[in-house]
Protein backbone atom coordinates (compact mmCIF):
# COMPACT_ATOMS: atom_id res chain seq x y z
CA UNK A 1 0.00 0.00 0.00
CA UNK A 2 0.88 3.60 -0.49
CA UNK A 3 -0.13 6.65 1.05
CA UNK A 4 -0.72 9.68 -0.69
CA UNK A 5 1.53 12.48 1.34
CA UNK A 6 4.16 10.12 0.97
CA UNK A 7 4.31 9.71 -2.91
CA UNK A 8 3.58 13.35 -3.49
CA UNK A 9 6.50 14.58 -0.92
CA UNK A 10 9.13 12.86 -3.26
CA UNK A 11 7.80 13.48 -6.54
CA UNK A 12 8.86 17.32 -7.13
CA UNK A 13 5.36 18.07 -8.18
CA UNK A 14 4.36 21.29 -6.49
CA UNK A 15 1.21 23.79 -6.57
CA UNK A 16 1.74 26.92 -8.26
CA UNK A 17 -0.79 30.02 -8.82
CA UNK A 18 -2.69 27.07 -11.35
CA UNK A 19 -2.84 23.92 -10.39
CA UNK A 20 0.06 21.20 -9.63
CA UNK A 21 2.60 21.12 -12.05
CA UNK A 22 5.73 19.30 -13.59
CA UNK A 23 8.10 17.62 -15.67
CA UNK A 24 6.01 15.08 -17.51
CA UNK A 25 8.98 12.37 -15.94
CA UNK A 26 7.99 12.89 -12.56
CA UNK A 27 4.35 12.12 -13.31
CA UNK A 28 3.99 8.74 -12.62
CA UNK A 29 1.14 6.58 -12.85
CA UNK A 30 1.32 6.47 -8.87
CA UNK A 31 1.96 10.31 -8.31
CA UNK A 32 -0.97 11.13 -10.90
CA UNK A 33 -2.54 8.22 -8.13
CA UNK A 34 -1.79 9.93 -5.18
CA UNK A 35 -2.97 13.15 -6.45
CA UNK A 36 -6.22 12.05 -7.10
CA UNK A 37 -6.93 10.05 -4.21
CA UNK A 38 -5.85 12.78 -2.37
CA UNK A 39 -8.06 15.04 -4.00
CA UNK A 40 -10.93 12.91 -3.81
CA UNK A 41 -10.81 11.98 -0.27
CA UNK A 42 -10.40 15.41 0.43
CA UNK A 43 -13.89 16.25 -0.89
CA UNK A 44 -15.47 13.73 0.36
CA UNK A 45 -14.86 15.85 3.97
CA UNK A 46 -17.51 18.24 1.99
CA UNK A 47 -19.38 16.78 -0.68
CA UNK A 48 -21.04 13.28 -1.36
CA UNK A 49 -20.80 11.73 -4.87
CA UNK A 50 -20.07 8.45 -6.52
CA UNK A 51 -18.64 10.15 -9.86
CA UNK A 52 -15.28 12.08 -10.87
CA UNK A 53 -15.12 13.96 -14.66
CA UNK A 54 -11.63 13.63 -16.54
CA UNK A 55 -10.32 15.93 -19.42
CA UNK A 56 -7.16 16.58 -20.94
CA UNK A 57 -5.47 19.01 -23.23
CA UNK A 58 -3.77 17.84 -26.36
CA UNK A 59 -0.33 17.49 -24.74
CA UNK A 60 1.36 13.58 -25.84
CA UNK A 61 1.66 12.56 -22.10
CA UNK A 62 -2.18 13.86 -21.03
CA UNK A 63 -3.44 10.88 -21.91
CA UNK A 64 -1.66 8.37 -19.67
CA UNK A 65 -1.96 11.01 -17.26
CA UNK A 66 -5.87 10.61 -17.57
CA UNK A 67 -5.68 7.22 -17.37
CA UNK A 68 -3.85 6.93 -13.81
CA UNK A 69 -6.08 9.80 -12.56
CA UNK A 70 -8.98 7.78 -13.34
CA UNK A 71 -7.94 4.60 -12.45
CA UNK A 72 -7.53 5.71 -8.93
CA UNK A 73 -10.40 6.79 -8.74
CA UNK A 74 -12.05 3.54 -9.71
CA UNK A 75 -10.01 2.05 -7.16
CA UNK A 76 -11.57 4.53 -4.84
CA UNK A 77 -15.28 2.72 -6.00
CA UNK A 78 -16.18 6.29 -8.27
CA UNK A 79 -17.48 5.96 -11.67
CA UNK A 80 -15.11 7.98 -14.38
CA UNK A 81 -16.57 10.39 -16.95
CA UNK A 82 -14.08 11.11 -19.10
CA UNK A 83 -14.54 14.20 -21.79
CA UNK A 84 -11.50 13.27 -23.67
CA UNK A 85 -9.80 16.68 -25.29
CA UNK A 86 -11.85 19.94 -24.13
CA UNK A 87 -11.06 23.42 -22.89
CA UNK A 88 -10.92 23.56 -18.83
CA UNK A 89 -13.85 25.51 -18.72
CA UNK A 90 -15.89 23.30 -20.82
CA UNK A 91 -15.00 20.34 -17.74
CA UNK A 92 -15.55 22.82 -15.53
CA UNK A 93 -18.94 24.28 -16.13
CA UNK A 94 -20.71 20.49 -16.84
CA UNK A 95 -18.92 19.19 -14.16
CA UNK A 96 -20.21 21.48 -12.21
CA UNK A 97 -23.37 21.68 -13.40
CA UNK A 98 -23.79 17.48 -12.28
CA UNK A 99 -22.49 18.59 -8.92
CA UNK A 100 -19.35 16.52 -9.24
CA UNK A 101 -15.75 17.04 -8.92
CA UNK A 102 -13.27 16.73 -11.82
CA UNK A 103 -9.90 17.07 -12.94
CA UNK A 104 -8.11 18.66 -15.76
CA UNK A 105 -5.03 17.14 -17.21
CA UNK A 106 -3.20 20.25 -18.47
CA UNK A 107 0.30 21.84 -17.82
CA UNK A 108 -1.77 24.82 -19.86
CA UNK A 109 1.16 27.23 -21.62
CA UNK A 110 4.23 25.46 -20.19
CA UNK A 111 6.24 23.35 -22.42
CA UNK A 112 5.72 19.85 -23.65
CA UNK A 113 8.01 18.01 -20.89
CA UNK A 114 5.94 19.35 -18.79
CA UNK A 115 2.58 18.84 -17.38
CA UNK A 116 -0.42 19.34 -14.46
CA UNK A 117 -3.44 18.62 -13.45
CA UNK A 118 -6.04 21.24 -12.12
CA UNK A 119 -8.45 20.31 -9.49
CA UNK A 120 -12.49 21.53 -9.25
CA UNK A 121 -14.76 21.44 -6.39
CA UNK A 122 -18.59 20.54 -7.40
CA UNK A 123 -18.49 23.87 -6.92
CA UNK A 124 -15.70 25.42 -8.34
CA UNK A 125 -11.96 25.45 -8.41
CA UNK A 126 -10.46 23.79 -5.38
CA UNK A 127 -8.92 26.42 -2.19
CA UNK A 128 -5.60 26.81 -0.77
CA UNK A 129 -7.19 24.83 2.25
CA UNK A 130 -7.76 21.90 -0.39
CA UNK A 131 -4.08 21.93 -1.99
CA UNK A 132 -3.39 21.96 1.48
CA UNK A 133 -5.36 18.33 2.27
CA UNK A 134 -4.49 17.13 -0.85
CA UNK A 135 -0.65 17.94 -0.06
CA UNK A 136 -0.78 16.63 3.43
CA UNK A 137 -3.64 13.80 3.08
CA UNK A 138 -2.60 10.33 4.88
CA UNK A 139 -4.58 8.56 2.55
CA UNK A 140 -3.87 4.67 1.40
CA UNK A 141 -4.22 3.21 -2.17
CA UNK A 142 -3.05 0.58 -4.03
CA UNK A 143 -0.48 0.84 -6.56
CA UNK A 144 -1.14 1.12 -10.29
CA UNK A 145 -0.77 -1.90 -12.19
CA UNK A 146 -3.11 -1.53 -14.82
CA UNK A 147 -4.18 1.70 -16.51
CA UNK A 148 -8.32 1.64 -17.54
CA UNK A 149 -8.76 2.01 -21.40
CA UNK A 150 -10.83 5.78 -21.86
CA UNK A 151 -13.11 6.54 -23.79
CA UNK A 152 -14.88 9.87 -24.56
CA UNK A 153 -18.06 11.54 -24.00
CA UNK A 154 -18.50 14.96 -25.61
CA UNK A 155 -21.74 16.38 -23.63
CA UNK A 156 -19.25 18.91 -21.96
CA UNK A 157 -18.31 20.52 -25.38
CA UNK A 158 -21.52 20.49 -26.24
CA UNK A 159 -22.96 22.12 -22.94
CA UNK A 160 -19.85 24.82 -23.56
CA UNK A 161 -20.77 25.65 -26.76
CA UNK A 162 -24.76 25.97 -25.89
CA UNK A 163 -23.72 28.45 -22.65
CA UNK A 164 -22.88 30.92 -25.07
CA UNK A 165 -25.04 30.27 -28.20
CA UNK A 166 -27.78 31.06 -26.02
CA UNK A 167 -27.11 34.66 -25.00
CA UNK A 168 -27.59 35.73 -28.44
CA UNK A 169 -30.80 36.12 -29.89
CA UNK A 170 -29.17 36.96 -33.81
CA UNK A 171 -26.01 35.67 -35.21
CA UNK A 172 -24.45 39.18 -34.19
CA UNK A 173 -21.18 38.14 -36.38
CA UNK A 174 -22.65 37.87 -39.55
CA UNK A 175 -20.83 39.75 -41.80
CA UNK A 176 -16.91 39.14 -40.04
CA UNK A 177 -14.50 37.23 -40.88
CA UNK A 178 -13.00 36.06 -37.89
CA UNK A 179 -9.70 33.65 -37.93
CA UNK A 180 -9.10 30.54 -35.22
CA UNK A 181 -5.44 30.21 -34.87
CA UNK A 182 -6.22 26.77 -33.64
CA UNK A 183 -2.36 25.79 -32.85
CA UNK A 184 -2.83 22.89 -30.30
CA UNK A 185 -5.60 24.60 -28.05
CA UNK A 186 -8.01 22.14 -26.32
CA UNK A 187 -10.85 23.80 -27.80
CA UNK A 188 -9.38 24.43 -31.62
CA UNK A 189 -12.88 21.58 -32.77
CA UNK A 190 -15.22 23.63 -30.50
CA UNK A 191 -13.96 27.03 -31.26
CA UNK A 192 -14.75 26.95 -35.03
CA UNK A 193 -18.74 25.46 -34.67
CA UNK A 194 -19.31 28.53 -32.06
CA UNK A 195 -18.22 31.38 -34.28
CA UNK A 196 -20.17 29.68 -37.50
CA UNK A 197 -23.23 29.42 -35.59
CA UNK A 198 -23.08 33.07 -34.47
CA UNK A 199 -22.87 34.06 -38.34
CA UNK A 200 -19.34 34.48 -38.48
CA UNK A 201 -17.03 33.52 -42.21
CA UNK A 202 -14.41 31.24 -40.27
CA UNK A 203 -10.67 31.21 -41.67
CA UNK A 204 -9.00 28.68 -39.61
CA UNK A 205 -5.16 29.15 -39.59
CA UNK A 206 -2.14 27.30 -38.05
CA UNK A 207 -3.64 23.77 -36.63
CA UNK A 208 -0.52 22.12 -35.42
CA UNK A 209 -0.08 18.13 -34.30
CA UNK A 210 2.74 18.93 -32.17
CA UNK A 211 2.35 20.94 -28.95
CA UNK A 212 2.67 24.47 -29.21
CA UNK A 213 3.01 26.20 -25.85
CA UNK A 214 1.22 29.44 -25.85
CA UNK A 215 2.02 32.31 -23.05
CA UNK A 216 -1.41 34.53 -23.43
CA UNK A 217 0.99 37.14 -21.09
CA UNK A 218 4.55 36.49 -23.02
CA UNK A 219 3.00 36.42 -26.33
CA UNK A 220 6.22 35.55 -29.14
CA UNK A 221 7.28 38.31 -30.87
CA UNK A 222 6.67 35.90 -33.93
CA UNK A 223 3.28 35.29 -32.72
CA UNK A 224 2.91 39.08 -32.91
CA UNK A 225 4.16 39.01 -36.45
CA UNK A 226 1.96 36.18 -37.18
CA UNK A 227 -1.53 37.77 -36.26
CA UNK A 228 -0.54 40.87 -38.52
CA UNK A 229 0.40 39.25 -41.12
CA UNK A 230 -2.64 36.60 -41.24
CA UNK A 231 -4.97 39.69 -40.65
CA UNK A 232 -3.54 41.44 -43.42
CA UNK A 233 -3.99 38.24 -45.95
CA UNK A 234 -6.84 37.32 -44.93
CA UNK A 235 -8.99 40.15 -44.58
CA UNK A 236 -9.96 39.46 -40.73
CA UNK A 237 -11.98 41.81 -38.31
CA UNK A 238 -10.41 39.53 -35.39
CA UNK A 239 -8.27 37.12 -35.09
CA UNK A 240 -8.97 34.42 -31.74
CA UNK A 241 -6.74 32.05 -30.10
CA UNK A 242 -6.50 30.47 -26.95
CA UNK A 243 -3.39 28.70 -24.37
CA UNK A 244 -3.01 24.76 -24.39
CA UNK A 245 -5.84 24.09 -22.34
CA UNK A 246 -8.27 26.98 -23.47
CA UNK A 247 -8.90 28.78 -20.57
CA UNK A 248 -6.81 32.15 -20.98
CA UNK A 249 -7.59 33.80 -24.44
CA UNK A 250 -5.90 35.59 -27.06
CA UNK A 251 -7.89 38.49 -29.49
CA UNK A 252 -6.07 40.43 -32.35
CA UNK A 253 -8.40 43.77 -33.08
CA UNK A 254 -8.78 44.59 -36.76
CA UNK A 255 -4.69 45.55 -36.97
CA UNK A 256 -3.56 42.35 -36.24
CA UNK A 257 -2.35 43.94 -32.80
CA UNK A 258 -3.13 41.44 -29.81
CA UNK A 259 -4.61 43.46 -27.13
CA UNK A 260 -3.70 42.56 -23.98
CA UNK A 261 -5.48 39.93 -21.37
CA UNK A 262 -6.30 42.59 -18.40
CA UNK A 263 -7.65 45.26 -21.34
CA UNK A 264 -9.97 42.50 -23.13
CA UNK A 265 -11.72 41.16 -19.61
CA UNK A 266 -12.26 45.25 -18.79
CA UNK A 267 -14.15 45.35 -21.58
CA UNK A 268 -15.55 42.60 -20.99
CA UNK A 269 -16.65 43.70 -17.88
CA UNK A 270 -17.87 46.95 -18.79
CA UNK A 271 -19.98 44.81 -21.33
CA UNK A 272 -21.54 42.77 -18.25
CA UNK A 273 -22.15 45.61 -16.52
CA UNK A 274 -20.03 44.13 -13.76
CA UNK A 275 -20.46 46.04 -10.01
CA UNK A 276 -17.00 44.71 -8.74
CA UNK A 277 -13.69 43.04 -9.46
CA UNK A 278 -11.07 41.17 -7.71
CA UNK A 279 -8.17 41.21 -9.77
CA UNK A 280 -4.34 40.44 -9.50
CA UNK A 281 -2.09 43.45 -8.28
CA UNK A 282 -0.34 42.54 -11.68
CA UNK A 283 -3.44 44.02 -13.59
CA UNK A 284 -3.36 47.76 -15.34
CA UNK A 285 -4.23 50.15 -13.30
CA UNK A 286 -6.77 51.36 -16.25
CA UNK A 287 -9.50 49.51 -14.28
CA UNK A 288 -8.97 51.64 -11.45
CA UNK A 289 -8.45 55.26 -13.93
CA UNK A 290 -11.81 54.10 -16.30
CA UNK A 291 -13.83 54.60 -13.23
CA UNK A 292 -16.44 52.18 -14.37
CA UNK A 293 -17.06 49.93 -11.55
CA UNK A 294 -18.24 50.55 -7.50
CA UNK A 295 -14.72 48.71 -6.09
CA UNK A 296 -12.18 46.71 -7.19
CA UNK A 297 -10.26 44.48 -4.93
CA UNK A 298 -6.25 43.90 -5.43
CA UNK A 299 -5.22 40.09 -4.63
CA UNK A 300 -2.41 37.94 -5.05
CA UNK A 301 -1.32 36.29 -8.72
CA UNK A 302 -3.25 33.40 -9.18
CA UNK A 303 -7.09 32.12 -9.65
CA UNK A 304 -7.64 30.94 -6.31
CA UNK A 305 -6.85 34.91 -4.69
CA UNK A 306 -9.05 36.16 -7.16
CA UNK A 307 -11.69 33.38 -6.02
CA UNK A 308 -10.98 33.95 -2.34
CA UNK A 309 -11.69 38.40 -3.06
CA UNK A 310 -14.90 37.02 -4.06
CA UNK A 311 -15.93 36.18 -0.78
CA UNK A 312 -15.47 39.61 0.00
CA UNK A 313 -17.79 41.24 -3.02
CA UNK A 314 -20.57 39.00 -2.86
CA UNK A 315 -23.07 40.07 0.05
CA UNK A 316 -22.02 43.88 -1.30
CA UNK A 317 -22.55 43.50 -4.46
CA UNK A 318 -25.29 42.27 -6.97
CA UNK A 319 -22.74 41.76 -9.51
CA UNK A 320 -18.82 40.67 -9.63
CA UNK A 321 -16.29 39.03 -11.35
CA UNK A 322 -12.53 38.95 -11.69
CA UNK A 323 -9.76 38.31 -14.33
CA UNK A 324 -6.44 38.01 -14.71
CA UNK A 325 -3.42 39.74 -16.53
CA UNK A 326 -3.54 36.18 -18.56
CA UNK A 327 -7.16 37.30 -20.01
CA UNK A 328 -8.71 34.80 -18.34
CA UNK A 329 -12.54 35.93 -17.24
CA UNK A 330 -13.83 34.30 -13.93
CA UNK A 331 -17.46 35.06 -13.55
CA UNK A 332 -18.19 35.22 -9.90
CA UNK A 333 -22.15 35.74 -9.87
CA UNK A 334 -24.55 35.54 -12.47
CA UNK A 335 -25.78 38.37 -15.05
CA UNK A 336 -28.00 39.24 -16.99
CA UNK A 337 -26.61 39.48 -21.01
CA UNK A 338 -29.41 40.27 -23.47
CA UNK A 339 -32.39 39.38 -21.54
CA UNK A 340 -30.96 36.04 -20.43
CA UNK A 341 -29.25 35.30 -17.25
CA UNK A 342 -26.17 33.96 -17.67
CA UNK A 343 -24.66 31.71 -14.75
CA UNK A 344 -21.74 31.81 -12.89
CA UNK A 345 -18.85 30.25 -13.76
CA UNK A 346 -16.08 30.94 -10.75
CA UNK A 347 -12.99 29.93 -12.99
CA UNK A 348 -10.86 31.11 -16.07
CA UNK A 349 -12.43 31.17 -19.47
CA UNK A 350 -11.44 32.37 -22.22
CA UNK A 351 -14.93 32.01 -24.57
CA UNK A 352 -17.03 35.04 -22.73
CA UNK A 353 -14.07 37.96 -22.64
CA UNK A 354 -13.74 37.38 -26.57
CA UNK A 355 -17.18 37.23 -27.24
CA UNK A 356 -18.64 40.18 -25.38
CA UNK A 357 -16.14 42.24 -26.59
CA UNK A 358 -17.19 41.26 -30.20
CA UNK A 359 -20.63 41.82 -29.59
CA UNK A 360 -20.05 45.20 -28.06
CA UNK A 361 -18.10 45.92 -31.16
CA UNK A 362 -20.32 44.63 -33.56
CA UNK A 363 -21.68 48.20 -34.92
CA UNK A 364 -18.09 50.25 -34.46
CA UNK A 365 -14.49 48.14 -33.93
CA UNK A 366 -12.76 46.41 -31.72
CA UNK A 367 -10.15 49.36 -31.92
CA UNK A 368 -12.75 51.96 -31.77
CA UNK A 369 -13.59 49.82 -27.84
CA UNK A 370 -10.03 50.03 -26.72
CA UNK A 371 -8.93 53.90 -27.77
CA UNK A 372 -12.40 54.72 -25.35
CA UNK A 373 -10.18 53.26 -22.17
CA UNK A 374 -7.81 55.18 -20.27
CA UNK A 375 -4.08 54.86 -21.87
CA UNK A 376 -2.02 52.41 -19.64
CA UNK A 377 0.21 50.35 -21.40
CA UNK A 378 1.52 46.80 -20.46
CA UNK A 379 4.11 44.14 -21.52
CA UNK A 380 5.63 41.36 -20.04
CA UNK A 381 8.33 38.53 -20.57
CA UNK A 382 9.68 36.06 -18.44
CA UNK A 383 13.80 34.33 -18.27
CA UNK A 384 12.91 30.76 -18.72
CA UNK A 385 15.46 27.87 -17.37
CA UNK A 386 15.87 30.63 -14.42
CA UNK A 387 16.62 29.25 -10.88
CA UNK A 388 13.41 29.36 -8.48
CA UNK A 389 16.05 30.08 -5.53
CA UNK A 390 17.90 32.87 -7.35
CA UNK A 391 14.31 34.03 -8.33
CA UNK A 392 13.32 34.16 -4.73
CA UNK A 393 16.78 35.66 -3.80
CA UNK A 394 16.15 38.87 -6.06
CA UNK A 395 12.65 39.16 -4.47
CA UNK A 396 13.93 39.09 -0.73
CA UNK A 397 16.72 41.14 -1.59
CA UNK A 398 14.52 43.86 -3.24
CA UNK A 399 12.44 43.88 -0.07
CA UNK A 400 15.10 44.22 1.70
CA UNK A 401 16.90 46.67 -0.05
CA UNK A 402 14.69 47.73 -2.34
CA UNK A 403 16.66 51.45 -3.15
CA UNK A 404 19.74 49.45 -4.12
CA UNK A 405 17.57 47.36 -6.36
CA UNK A 406 16.30 50.18 -7.76
CA UNK A 407 19.94 51.62 -8.48
CA UNK A 408 21.06 48.22 -10.17
CA UNK A 409 18.03 48.22 -12.51
CA UNK A 410 19.05 51.59 -13.91
CA UNK A 411 16.03 53.59 -12.12
CA UNK A 412 18.05 55.57 -9.52
CA UNK A 413 17.45 59.10 -11.89
CA UNK A 414 13.92 58.36 -11.82
CA UNK A 415 13.08 57.77 -8.22
CA UNK A 416 10.59 55.15 -6.11
CA UNK A 417 7.16 56.08 -5.45
CA UNK A 418 5.63 53.16 -4.25
CA UNK A 419 6.62 49.20 -3.54
CA UNK A 420 4.01 46.79 -3.12
CA UNK A 421 4.75 43.52 -1.78
CA UNK A 422 1.37 41.53 -2.19
CA UNK A 423 2.46 39.19 -5.09
CA UNK A 424 6.78 39.60 -5.52
CA UNK A 425 7.67 43.05 -5.80
CA UNK A 426 5.70 45.92 -7.56
CA UNK A 427 7.71 49.07 -7.83
CA UNK A 428 6.07 52.36 -9.10
CA UNK A 429 8.18 55.15 -9.67
CA UNK A 430 8.66 58.56 -9.92
CA UNK A 431 6.86 58.97 -13.64
CA UNK A 432 4.54 56.26 -12.73
CA UNK A 433 5.62 53.52 -14.65
CA UNK A 434 5.54 50.58 -12.94
CA UNK A 435 8.26 47.59 -12.40
CA UNK A 436 6.77 44.35 -11.16
CA UNK A 437 9.22 41.40 -10.66
CA UNK A 438 7.56 37.84 -9.65
CA UNK A 439 9.19 34.59 -9.69
CA UNK A 440 6.74 31.40 -11.24
CA UNK A 441 5.42 29.30 -8.16
CA UNK A 442 6.91 25.72 -9.25
CA UNK A 443 9.13 26.70 -12.69
CA UNK A 444 12.15 27.74 -13.36
CA UNK A 445 10.90 31.23 -14.86
CA UNK A 446 11.47 34.74 -13.52
CA UNK A 447 8.87 37.38 -14.89
CA UNK A 448 8.69 40.78 -15.59
CA UNK A 449 5.67 43.07 -15.61
CA UNK A 450 6.04 46.58 -17.01
CA UNK A 451 3.04 49.81 -17.17
CA UNK A 452 3.82 52.80 -18.53
CA UNK A 453 2.11 55.41 -20.82
CA UNK A 454 3.11 53.95 -24.15
CA UNK A 455 3.51 50.50 -25.37
CA UNK A 456 7.03 51.01 -26.37
CA UNK A 457 8.33 52.26 -23.39
CA UNK A 458 7.04 49.01 -21.35
CA UNK A 459 8.40 47.06 -24.05
CA UNK A 460 11.25 48.70 -23.18
CA UNK A 461 11.79 48.40 -19.79
CA UNK A 462 10.73 44.44 -19.94
CA UNK A 463 13.93 44.48 -22.31
CA UNK A 464 16.18 46.89 -20.25
CA UNK A 465 15.39 44.90 -16.83
CA UNK A 466 15.56 40.78 -17.79
CA UNK A 467 19.31 40.66 -18.91
CA UNK A 468 20.05 43.10 -15.73
CA UNK A 469 18.05 40.44 -13.21
CA UNK A 470 21.21 37.55 -13.68
CA UNK A 471 23.70 40.52 -12.60
CA UNK A 472 22.05 41.15 -9.52
CA UNK A 473 24.80 41.66 -6.98
CA UNK A 474 23.89 40.49 -3.27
Amino acid sequence: MLVSHNVIKHSNIAFGTSGARGLVDDFSADVCAAFTVSFIETMRFAFSFNTVAIAIDNRPSSYAMAQACASAAEQLGLSVIYYGVIPTPALAYKAMALNIPSIMVTGSHIPFDRNGLKFYRPDGEITKADESSIINGQFVFEPLAILVKLVACNDAAQAYVSRYLDLFDSPFLTGKRIGIYQHSSAGRDIYPELFEQLGAEVVLIGRSDTFVPIDTEAVSEADCQKAIEWTAQYELDALFSTDGDGDRPMLANEQGQWLRGDILCLLCAQALNINALAIPVSCNSAVELSIQFAHVLRTKIGSPYVIAGFEALKDRYETYAGFEANGGFLLGSNVMVNHHELTALPTRDALLPVLMVLFSARQSSVLSLMSELPQRYTHSDRLTEFAIEKSQQIIRYGKQHTNQLVEQLGFAGVGLLNVNVTDGLRLTLHNNDVVHLRPSGNAPEFRCYAESHTLEQAKKMVNHVLPLLAQIKF
